[in-house]
């Protein structure tokens, strides 16, 4: 038996004289017919405004003319289709469509906790440091040394005498230097890697002072986003690299360029402030530019999703959503 799917609008006119058509024709070929109201539904109300009535048999749409020789044309062309193994029936709704829907609509709440997990896990390891739990603290050091450099000099510090320990180059007078405070060689990154502190100095935050202001800021904005109902519009793509990719990369490659082994330009060392506010706001403008747009292609797929929802339990009564 052939199923038939036929989309109405509460407007539409000849409907019953179509099903009577379509009745009379059960004798010929066996099929079991499912109505849908598209108004009951804003995904397939838009798709298929003004197309209504309409007829999907297997691969085939009819519109328009619905005689009855046409209609039985169809019919055999899709029972023989059938019979050749062809997919004729409406497709039922998977777990994964299930799934995709549920993300479709809460894929905000779902990045705010990644973003806020990164970004507040690394404040964990000093924690554990300082009560002594070396071991777990550790293992959140390895991980995020996999995406962070991790200088000592270049990251916050818990529990200590001071909130960093810039390089002296960085000029910060309010705060004693990095090779000072621990009687290690500026230069010596790998060192700066794996220093993590101490119980007078503290203990080292896991990610940089950088990458805490660009998660921060993304985190910030995702709240803020939800708190406004997802309505702040996309941010300008050029005032996105005017604001947040310019700043960054002023501070950022101004230092690669002058420390060896490069030295095209005079020495200079980023401030713990300077690298928190370019981090702030590229991390800031990114989310601004990127979430209304991952919000809009959210709500055309939640359309999508909800139509084939909405056709499944029409055809399979299926009442999970």
């Amino acid at each position: 038996m052939i199923t038939i799917l036929l989309y109405t609008s509460p407007e539409d006119e000849g409907v019953e004289a179509l099903k009577q058509t379509l009745d009379s024709l059960q004798s010929e070929v066996p099929h079991r017919l499912v109505e849908v109201d598209v108004s009951q539904n804003a995904g397939l109300n838009e798709k298929l405004a003004g197309q209504t009535p309409l007829l999907k048999i297997g691969p085939y749409r009819v519109q328009g003319e619905f005689d009855r020789t046409r209609l039985l044309v169809t019919l055999k062309a899709a029972e023989q289709g059938k019979e050749q193994g062809r997919r004729v029936e409406p497709r039922r709704a998977t777990g994964t469509d299930r799934f995709l829907y549920w993300f479709s609509k809460h894929w905000l709440l779902v990045f705010n906790l990644l973003v806020g997990l990164y970004v507040g896990l690394p404040f964990l390891a000093p924690t554990l440091m300082e009560a002594g739990l070396t071991t777990p603290a550790k293992a959140i050091y390895t991980v995020y040394g996999a995406t962070c450099h991790q200088l000592a000099f270049r990251s916050w510090f818990l529990f200590g005498e001071q909130p960093a320990y810039p390089r002296a180059a960085a000029h910060v007078e309010s705060l004693t230097p990095y090779g000072e405070a621990t009687g290690m060689d500026e230069n010596d990154l790998w060192q700066a890697r794996r220093f993590l502190g101490n119980r007078q100095i503290g203990f080292k935050v896991a990610i940089c002072e950088r990458d805490i202001a660009i998660y921060g800021a993304i985190l910030l904005f995702g709240l803020l986003y939800g708190l406004t109902r997802r309505r702040i519009p996309p941010l300008p793509w050029y005032l996105w690299l005017l604001l947040g990719w310019v700043p960054i990369g002023l501070d950022g490659f101004s230092q690669i360029l002058s420390q060896i082994p490069h030295s095209f330009i005079p020495y200079r060392e980023s401030t713990p402030l300077l690298r928190t506010l370019t981090g702030f706001l590229f991390g800031f403008t990114t989310a601004w530019f990127g979430y209304p747009l991952v919000e809009e292609s959210m709500r055309e797929n939640l359309k999508a999703l909800e139509a084939r929802l909405h056709i499944s339990r029409a055809v399979y009564d299926d009442d999970r959503s």
